[in-house]
């Protein structure tokens, strides 16, 4: 990815401005490949995030703090995702038994079963956005971003 030519400057960008840039291009990118690559499943990028969280909680229901505190990014809309993905029967929520203030979620099996088509299609997506990176290449940028 050429950042000066995407931007189309010929100008010179110092390195902070051209890595900052460069960053923002490739998350760009990401979300915009991720996106189309769940758009077919009717779901966003959020409400995969939340699938994935609902599904590794194993059984145990979560809330809304805990789905906020663990989503990728952070939403102050979480409760219109949580909305969102029970009118498509991906999630059911209940008033907790002995604490009739909280609310639990959990992902239904009808949830579980679309994650697993969903999980494909990311997985493809993800290939494909790093097909010219090598697992030493990863791992090296992994331990570049890691010092952010």
């Amino acid at each position: 990815m050429n950042v000066e030519k995407i931007i189309k400057t010929d100008k010179q960008i110092p390195i902070t401005s051209r890595t900052i840039i460069h960053l923002s291009l490739v998350e760009a990118k990401i979300n915009e490949m991720m996106t189309a690559a769940l758009k077919p499943h009717g779901v966003s990028l959020q409400q995969f995030n939340v699938l994935r969280i609902l599904r590794g909680q194993k059984g145990k229901p979560a809330n809304l703090s805990t789905l906020n505190e663990r989503m990728v990014t952070k939403m102050s809309n979480t409760t219109r995702l949580v909305d969102k993905l029970i009118l498509k029967g991906y999630v059911e929520r209940m008033v907790c038994p002995s604490n009739r203030r909280k609310v639990e979620i959990n992902i239904t099996s009808n949830g579980e079963s679309a994650l697993s088509l969903m999980d494909l299609a990311m997985k493809e997506t993800e290939e494909k956005l790093l097909e010219n990176f090598s697992t030493d290449d990863l791992r090296s940028l992994n331990d570049l971003l890691d010092k952010f």
